[in-house]
């Protein structure tokens, strides 16, 4: 699958779904301090699902309607943070399909994807 991985996001969970196999960019390696918008806009264009730790996300998919493939929300305490890259690994594996065009926040132990109305 295609990701576009917001600045916020842990690069451990890039780094492991590089090694499962997946496409993913990283706002990080390449235009830190980007904007919100542009994330959103970016990763829409590309076709490329966001991963992001940032609420924010909630706000542009569902109030300012921003247009997107898809957004996984990373919701990981500190004391859970080494769960977090298996977690999203076998999100994709077992979801992958369900993930296009969703919103879906992953929590230690749970994920929930919903679609956009």
């Amino acid at each position: 699958m295609r990701f576009l991985a917001d600045e916020c996001c842990d690069f451990a969970i890039v780094r492991a779904l590089r090694a499962a196999g997946h496409d993913v960019r990283a706002v990080a390696e390449e235009a830190p301090q980007s904007s919100d918008t542009r994330v959103i806009a970016e990763a829409a264009q590309e076709q490329r699902i966001l991963i992001t730790e940032d609420k924010d996300f909630g706000w542009l998919t569902y109030v300012a309607q921003a247009d997107s493939a898809g957004v996984i929300l990373v919701r990981f305490p500190a004391t859970a943070r080494q769960a977090a890259c298996e977690a999203l690994v076998a999100l994709v594996t077992h979801h992958a399909a369900e993930l296009a065009g969703g919103f879906t926040v992953v929590q230690p132990g749970q994920a929930r994807i919903t679609r956009r109305p």
